[in-house]
């Protein structure tokens, strides 16, 4: 903890700008507010400052882009996100492929296991 802090006072002041852990922000966030409310800022900005540029308003009347161009970008957002997938190999395919064959027909077999011991006691039950 020491040897952090006498990095701190040598000079590193990006890190002090950028607390590393939660613990950190939290504290320099409650000294933020103290110092605020207190009013020992100094530097405030005023609150009525002015915009730079008016807000585009947001009744729904953008630029309408045409259909084609709105597919387009669809189709080339899919392949962007496609590239992005880590395909598995030949080798994975087959055994998860293998894997999953197995599963279903294993499922199968009791299912239908039950569906014939379930027949039998309505037939055992309630008879011909």
């Amino acid at each position: 903890m020491s040897e952090d802090r006498e990095q701190d006072q040598d000079g590193n002041r990006d890190e002090e700008s950028r607390p590393s852990s939660a613990a950190a922000r939290r504290s320099r966030r409650a000294s933020g507010r103290s110092s605020a409310r207190k009013g020992t800022g100094g530097d405030s900005k005023d609150a009525t400052a002015p915009k730079g540029r008016p807000t585009p308003a947001r009744d729904g009347r953008g630029e309408r882009v045409s259909l084609f161009r709105r597919i387009g970008r669809f189709f080339r957002e899919v392949v962007a996100e496609l590239r992005k997938v880590i395909w598995p190999t030949r080798r994975q395919l087959l055994t998860y492929t293998a894997v999953v064959l197995v599963f279903v027909s294993i499922m199968v077999a009791f299912i239908a296991g039950l569906d014939l011991l379930f027949a039998q006691g309505v037939l055992q039950l309630f008879g011909n």
